[in-house]
């Protein structure tokens, strides 16, 4: 495929041994710094949130929160309910 403007993850470190999970999500990284949005449906929510633009919390198959995704890793609900913090 050349040139993509999409690319479309979900659960993209799903079973990985950590140092990968920590390249894979480098991968995305630079995937985003070329300027190619990357939905990303992600468990390992904290590592998502520290590169991701924006993000939506589903529960139950609904959006209960959404935003920027500095401002929900900061907000301390999240941390409690979702991130065990």
């Amino acid at each position: 495929m050349s040139e993509p403007v999409l690319l479309m993850l979900d659960e993209s470190s799903l079973g990985l041994a950590p140092k990968i999970v920590g390249e894979v999500f480098n991968i995305i990284k630079q995937l985003q710094n070329e300027n190619i949005t990357i939905p990303l449906v992600e468990q390992n929510a904290t590592a998502a949130l520290k590169i991701a633009d924006r993000a939506y919390v589903l529960e139950n198959g609904n959006i209960v929160l959404h935003g920027a995704a500095a401002d929900i890793l900061a907000n301390p609900e999240v941390k409690r309910m979702y991130l065990g913090g």
